[in-house]
């Protein structure tokens, strides 16, 4: 005989599951030894237990129906109830009746929840129906013909409620509707003749357009297109019949116009283009010059690189502040130069240097001599304030002194 906490097999092949009833018997097992009987039961079991866990699993995440969810727990039950497998069944059943627990608080639930999405309904219905006599007395005859159509489909995303109720409201709401579309056909029939005035005047925007279509005074005529659209728009609709060809002719005439012009504009920025390589290559020319040892040799390359570059036509509007750019910080360095160079050579320039740096050196050394009077007293306030002053002085010196160095002095 061989046995588990939760089976055994007797001696004639007879197997047992224990539960909190007593012995049941499982099955009878002469294919092969008591363990092996065992197992094959235990097995069974262990697919009880996943099948339980999958139906778990789908009444707590999916939207799976309470008659199907209990369906589903009947049927494992049976499983369970027929004891033809080793293992604790008692907790399964527990499990099971959890389950059923469960479904049954989906149950309420969800019945709660179409009761609230039902009353939602009928207060989004009740919404839309007054909005809609509201919209009927409108005469924003476009605006409200969209929004009545926007309010059709809301209308069709909403449940059902019950008959009575929903024929009601849809009764109210087609009303509304219709009291519109007869106000609005009434309207429009009064603008026969203003469609007619618009088919003229269209008659005669086309016959303009067509006239210009091929101009090369491209920034007038453009100009006279924006205009005539202008107008276009402003002459209303005219009947549908004519409406349509009014518009491809003179859409066509434009198109003819500013694909003429399109195709100018393309060579024109092709030709920028190689200007602006041209004037990069230059630009990188006139850097080469710098640093600047040789100011008369670089002004002179300088000038001749400027007379090349002004000989080369225009560059796309949005490179041109960069590549002048790099010739500008060249020219400047030219004059920095060249400032420099007329700052050396200056004599007045070098006399009035030399004096103020004069000038500040007996200044700083008159105040070491009083700081080392005033130590020399004892006055050591004193001392540090004139101290604070000579540094503001040698300070002052210094940049004389370096100013004086640019004369070569």
């Amino acid at each position: 005989m061989s046995s588990d906490p939760w089976g055994r097999v007797d001696e004639t092949g007879t197997v047992y599951v224990r539960t909190a009833d007593g012995e049941k018997v499982v099955g009878s097992w002469q294919a092969g030894s008591p363990d092996e009987a065992l197992a094959y039961f235990e097995r069974k079991y262990e697919g009880l237990v996943v099948e339980i866990g999958l139906l778990e699993k789908r009444v707590r995440t999916t939207d799976l129906s309470s008659k199907d969810a209990m369906a589903a727990i009947d049927h494992l039950r049976e499983q369970v109830d027929a004891h033809h497998a080793v293992g604790d069944l008692d907790a399964l059943r527990v499990r099971l009746d959890k389950l059923v627990e469960l479904v049954e608080k989906r149950r309420e639930e969800r019945k709660a929840q179409r009761a609230r999405q039902s009353e939602e309904a009928r207060q989004a219905k009740e919404a839309l129906v007054a909005e809609a006599e509201e919209l009927a007395q409108s005469d924003q005859w476009r605006a409200a013909g969209e929004r009545l159509r926007a309010l059709v489909d809301t209308w069709k995303g909403l449940p059902r409620l019950d008959r009575k109720s929903d024929d009601e409201l849809w009764h109210r709401f087609s009303h509304a509707r219709s009291a519109f579309s007869k106000r609005r056909k009434q309207h429009f029939a009064q603008l026969d003749a203003q469609r007619e005035d618009a088919r003229r005047i269209k008659e005669q925007l086309v016959a303009e357009a067509e006239a210009l279509s091929g101009s090369t005074d491209w920034g007038p005529t453009a100009a006279r297109y924006r205009d005539l659209m202008a107008q276009w728009k402003a002459a209303g609709r005219a009947q549908r019949e004519h409406e349509e060809e009014l518009w491809n002719r003179f859409r066509g005439a434009q198109d003819v116009f500013f694909a003429a012009r399109s195709s100018v504009f393309a060579e024109r920025d092709a030709e920028q283009a190689e200007n602006l390589k041209l004037k990069e290559e230059l630009a990188g020319e006139a850097e080469k010059l710098l640093p600047i040892t040789d100011l008369k040799a670089a002004r002179a390359a300088f000038r001749a690189i400027n007379e090349r570059w002004e000989a080369i036509g225009h560059v796309p509007r949005d490179a041109r502040p960069k590549v002048e750019g790099r010739m500008h910080a060249v020219e400047r360095a030219i004059q920095e130069a060249e400032e420099a160079e007329w700052r050396r050579t200056n004599p007045e320039a070098r006399a009035r240097a030399e004096g103020l740096t004069g000038q500040l050196q007996a200044a700083v050394d008159k105040l070491k001599g009083q700081i080392e009077q005033a130590r020399a007293q004892g006055n050591t306030a004193k001392a540090e304030k004139l101290e604070r002053e000579l540094e503001g002085r040698q300070a002052l010196l210094d940049q004389a002194l370096k100013g004086l160095q640019e004369f070569g002095g």
